[in-house]
């Protein structure tokens, strides 16, 4: 059996259990009924994902995966490719917008090269990077297959592995990601397995301007009339449109899901991986956080798929992980809320009548 059909195995919808246990004691917290909102029906969904009314979430990992795409030589970004690598170099020095966003709440942050377009081995084995690299980036999507159906596997197999090797050291996930192009497999992505018609899934990415964008509208519409991929085989979707990093994120969010440990999904790029993590189970997405609403047009198609509302909306689209970093504050407020805020009866407090 693969690590990839074992995991898929290992996934089991949420502790119903836990989740009656948590409702019941907010129900008797000293507040007017469900005075927290949101906030509270994200705890009962934490109990559930961890099977306890106390969810742990104190250790915090926020995995950013970084891949090059061949699809940028169509001219889809604002960046030249070269700047996936400087930007990895940029993280493992803490000088990016994830390492400054982590440290509000200790998270920890783990960069993967999964795929870039350089050379990044001289940083194996350190504490803030992880060589993976499954190739120099994918090929052209608008000219055939990304990658190969073994490529697209692996890159799942290995963001699983990286979930199972953190579980001891993580109580919650967060995904980010980091490829200059990245965008494009994105909205080509959830056109697919959304329905959705390319130019109501695609945004401008990095700031392009109209000529642009519509160049990559078109060019999206190429790679989807080439490839014809599967909508109903999330892996060949994955293969034919996909990114290294965009499976590396699918990967962890089922390897987290096998461990029954929230995942905090980031943006656009992490959401389209969510896609393909649900393709390949449903039930992974009673383990998705979902941090923000990005400003990315395909966004909110992507979120409505998997049944989620996202927490926050302040009109983001960085990427790198850093809304997930910022989400996981709320999440722990959840928590807080449910382990630390008194009942009436232990607080001596009389309910309404």
């Amino acid at each position: 059996m693969s690590l990839l059909e074992k995991t898929l195995q290992q996934i089991t919808p949420r502790d119903k259990m836990a989740e009656t246990e948590a409702r019941e004691r907010l129900d008797k917290l000293t507040m007017p009924h469900w005075a927290l909102g949101k906030l509270m029906d994200l705890a009962v969904d934490l109990s559930g994902m961890t099977g306890t009314k106390k969810p742990m979430v104190s250790k915090k990992s926020v995995i950013v995966m970084a891949a090059d795409h061949g699809v940028a030589n169509e001219g889809v970004s604002l960046y030249p490719p070269e700047v996936t690598m400087q930007m990895v170099l940029n993280f493992v020095n803490g000088g990016a917008g994830i390492n400054a966003l982590a440290k509000l709440n200790g998270a920890r942050v783990h960069v993967v090269d999964m795929g870039v377009n350089g050379a990044l081995s001289q940083f194996m084995n350190t504490d803030s990077i992880e060589v993976v690299h499954i190739g120099n980036g994918t090929r052209n999507m608008a000219e055939g297959p990304a990658m190969s159906k073994e490529q697209a596997i692996e890159s799942v197999e290995a963001g699983i592995r990286i979930a199972i090797d953190f579980g001891q050291r993580t109580d919650i996930f967060g995904t980010g990601d980091m490829g200059i192009g990245n965008t494009t497999p994105s909205s080509a992505i959830v056109s697919v397995m959304t329905g959705e018609e390319p130019s109501q899934v695609t945004g401008r990415g990095t700031g392009i301007g109209d000529k642009q964008f519509q160049g990559k509208v078109e060019t999206i519409k190429k790679a989807l009339q080439v490839n014809q991929a599967d909508s109903s085989d999330a892996m060949d979707v994955l293969a034919k449109l996909g990114g290294f990093e965009i499976g590396g994120i699918a990967g962890l969010i089922l390897g987290a899901a096998s461990l029954h440990k929230p995942v905090v999904i980031d943006g656009f790029i992490s959401t389209a991986g969510a896609l393909i993590a649900y393709g390949l189970s449903p039930l992974s997405a009673e383990y998705i956080v979902a941090a923000h609403k990005s400003v990315e047009k395909g966004h909110t198609a992507a979120l409505k798929m998997l049944g989620k509302q996202p927490l926050l909306d302040l009109n983001m689209r960085l990427g790198e992980g850093t809304g997930a970093a910022l989400a996981m504050n709320i999440v722990e407020a959840a928590v807080r809320v449910l382990t630390e805020v008194a009942t009436f009866d232990e607080a001596g407090v009389s309910e309404a009548e």
